[in-house]
């Protein structure tokens, strides 16, 4: 494989990377709405805490984050002959690592507290967790709920 076949195999690789890593994103932003105008709060704790609802989020979701952070440093390393393009794949590496520390720091510490929650009366700082979890995921493409 020719130079120029490699770094289209990865561009390719690393775009796929970065729509799996959002589409979960997105799927967030759509159900989220009902969530949180229909649902009830024993629901939304019941689905979002006990249930599973967002195990697959966190056995797939949170490798393609990493990997759509990797894929792009790598290619815009190959790339870097190419000043146009490097800084555009470098830009995108850096948003996906941004990505990820605001999930860690908007959602991770609200699943901290889900994990601690018991089944019964739904405890007294639900809105706030709640509203904390998911305008996290709005806000970050690195959306993979670890409360299972």
């Amino acid at each position: 494989m020719d130079i120029r076949g490699f770094l289209l195999f990865w561009s390719v690789l690393t775009a796929t990377i970065a729509a799996l890593s959002l589409g979960p994103s997105f799927a967030h932003v759509l159900e989220s709405v009902p969530r949180l105008t229909r649902w009830p709060p024993s629901l939304w704790r019941d689905t979002t805490v006990f249930n599973a609802q967002f195990q697959f989020f966190a056995i797939f979701g949170a490798p393609l984050d990493v990997a759509a952070i990797v894929c792009p440093g790598l290619l815009a390393w190959m790339l870097r002959s190419d000043r146009p393009a490097f800084w555009w794949v470098l830009a995108a590496a850096v948003l996906y690592l941004m990505a990820l520390v605001a999930w860690f720091t908007l959602v991770k510490p609200a699943n901290d507290v889900l994990a601690t929650w018991v089944p019964g009366p739904v405890p007294d700082n639900f809105e706030t967790i709640r509203s904390r979890w998911e305008s996290g995921h709005w806000s970050s493409p690195a959306s993979r709920p670890l409360v299972s």
